[in-house]
């Protein structure tokens, strides 16, 4: 790794401890918004046959938070604006796809997790880019990957539950997607 050629900063772009400020803050807003879809989703489909697979991956959601919430202060990262609005936003999108059903719910599932998985290898091809930043034994880019690879387990779970025969489900995955989209670009900047 000692010879790996790093990316080179055009005028405009963040630098190193932006780029990093800007993945933590992002990812913990993700995180936390994960969390609170599980969080609405159980709310509506708590005693389901999906309940515990439901209660799995928001177990692992949590994991992922509590990382991310280590990671803030430790770079000294603010948080972003938005977390009042994403905890609501995200309880009320697991509920009300869990409303429309337990493969909706799981629709939902694999729609938001498609898209944190690309967001994931985006940031993790960025730090192979860039060299990485240690944070802790494996450092950030292992973290990353390690979540992104616990996503993915999602999205494949939730497709196994069934999503696709969710009612409308190429409208509904599209609609959350261009949200999550949306909520990343957001968190990322504000």
């Amino acid at each position: 790794m000692a010879n790996k050629k790093t990316k080179t900063r055009l005028p405009g772009d963040p630098s190193r401890a932006q780029m990093i400020e800007r993945m933590i803050r992002v990812d913990q807003a993700g995180e936390y918004g994960a969390v609170r879809i599980y969080e609405g989703q159980l709310s509506v489909l708590g005693q389901s046959k999906s309940a515990p697979v439901i209660e799995y991956m928001a177990e692992q959601e949590r994991r992922h938070l509590s990382a991310f919430n280590k990671l803030i202060p430790e770079h000294r990262v603010r948080p972003t604006a938005l977390l009042p609005f994403w905890h609501v936003a995200g309880f009320a999108l697991g509920a009300g796809t869990a409303l429309l059903g337990e493969k909706a719910a799981h629709a939902c599932t694999v729609a938001v997790e498609e898209v944190i998985d690309e967001h994931y290898a985006d940031q993790v091809a960025s730090l192979d880019a860039d060299g990485d930043v240690v944070t802790g034994q494996g450092g950030l880019r292992d973290t990353l990957e390690e979540f992104r690879l616990e996503e993915v387990e999602h999205k494949e779970k939730g497709l196994e539950m069934g999503a696709e025969e969710a009612p409308g489900y190429e409208v509904l995955t599209g609609a959350i997607k261009a949200g999550s989209r949306l909520a990343i670009w957001l968190s990322t900047r504000v």
